[in-house]
């Protein structure tokens, strides 16, 4: 999206009701939108509040989901894997006359003999799907959605901009796997979390080429669906460090394993208070007490011998916050992402505009790469956390990737 059409919606947006933290300029006279391209959207489920609907339905009913500004798309077709008793894919295809595609294909072609869509939209979350039985890993069917988008771009010889929200498969091998195919196809991707592009308060970006001495990232909720979040957020931020920023190991520990890991030096007490001092309704009281039952801390080895740690403090915070020391620091810097937890959960609209900016240029707003690497470090840890902690060696996540610096919600606007 261009900075004039960037500062149009951020304009509109905070007049209405997005809880925008930033103020732009007027746009300039007979500023005029660009043309509605349309997407396809392949989903496991379409229910009230779901991933779907909060980014599906921002396409079709604006950013607030009230009617009026929206993104510079359109929903040509839904797919959806399952239709459960609150669905509301066919009272919305009814409203909004899009049509419900019996198979992806469908979706992607409208029925007809050509690709019909400008870019395809992956939100493989929510819904009735399994777990592994020893990891605990959510089963959602993205690889085979992306599969069949892919089958249906080379049978048809066109190919467009894929996003993928969330992580990257359950498995790293299905995370590498959709990569893969995405280079030798010269496909335009994206996929993550919202929090990369959510309110940060304070507003924090890194120096470039910094060096960090110490991380530690507060998480909370389900250590797979939730422990991702926490990864990006982390990542969003350490990327901008000097040096290779792969992973090259990975431990973790829950209930007691987290206090005798802090004797060991695993993890700081002090980044740990630094994240919290940043977090709003923080539980009093201890914090041996607090985390016993329900949390787990992920301990990551990075390529270039920095260590960080994920905390997931269920029950001490409802919240994502990042503590970074850089050095030569005596402090260190911290962050809350703060996200809207009600609807229209407006970070979500943020998200929208980056994969608005890949469908419309081809080129995606940020790396990829960014959510190969937390994939395969999510998986790792679940693998971890069902093995009692194990320490697991990670050589295949040597990955490495030039970040950009696409804005974040309340990131100041450059002239």
């Amino acid at each position: 999206m261009s900075l004039i059409n960037r500062r149009t919606w951020l304009q509109q947006a905070s007049a209405a009701t997005l809880p925008c933290l930033m103020t732009q300029p007027v746009p300039a006279a007979g500023t005029t939108r660009r043309s509605k391209l349309p997407v396809a959207a392949i989903v496991t489920e379409y229910t009230p509040n779901s991933h779907a609907d909060v980014l599906v339905g921002k396409i079709l009913e604006g950013f607030q989901q009230q009617g009026g500004v929206g993104p510079d798309l359109k929903l040509a077709a839904l797919y959806t894997d399952q239709v459960p008793a609150r669905d509301m894919s066919h009272s919305l295809s009814l409203k909004y006359k899009f049509p419900l595609a019996g198979t992806i294909e469908e979706a992607i072609t409208l029925g007809t003999d050509q690709v019909q869509v400008a870019g395809v939209l992956i939100v493989g979350e929510h819904g009735n799907y399994p777990f592994t039985p020893d990891t605990k890993q959510h089963m959602y069917p993205r690889k085979q959605f992306f599969d069949e988008i892919t089958a249906t771009f080379k049978k048809y010889g066109k190919s467009v901009p894929v996003y993928n929200d969330k992580h990257m498969g359950y498995r790293w091998e299905d995370a590498k796997a959709m990569y893969d195919t995405s280079l030798k196809m010269n496909i335009p991707m994206m996929a993550g979390s919202s929090l990369p592009v959510a309110w940060r308060k304070p507003s924090l970006t890194l120096p470039e080429n910094c060096e960090i001495e110490s991380v530690l990232t507060i998480g909370r909720g389900n250590f797979e669906a939730h422990g991702f979040h926490s990864l990006e957020a982390q990542q969003c931020l350490i990327e901008h460090r000097k040096g290779p920023v792969g992973v090259t190991a990975v431990e973790t520990a829950q209930g007691q394993q987290i206090w005798k890991a802090g004797r060991e030096g695993k993890w700081d007490r002090a980044m740990l208070q630094a994240a919290l001092d940043v977090i709003p309704n923080v539980a009093k009281g201890d914090w041996e007490e607090i985390l016993k039952d329900d949390s787990a801390f992920y301990f990551l080895e990075h390529q270039d011998g920095l260590k960080s740690t994920i905390a997931m403090a269920n029950r001490l915070s409802r919240h994502y916050a990042v503590a970074v020391k850089l050095k030569g620091e005596d402090k260190p810097r911290a962050t809350w992402f703060k996200l809207e937890l009600k609807p229209p959960f407006g970070h979500f609209a943020y998200l929208l505009q980056a994969i608005e900016h890949m469908i419309h240029t081809g080129e995606p707003a940020y790396p990829v790469e960014r959510t190969l690497l937390t994939t395969g470090i999510l998986d790792a840890v679940m693998h971890s956390l069902a093995a009692d902690g194990k320490r697991i060696k990670t050589p295949h996540l040597a990955i490495d990737y030039k970040p950009t610096h696409w804005p974040y919600a309340n990131q100041p606007a450059h002239p």
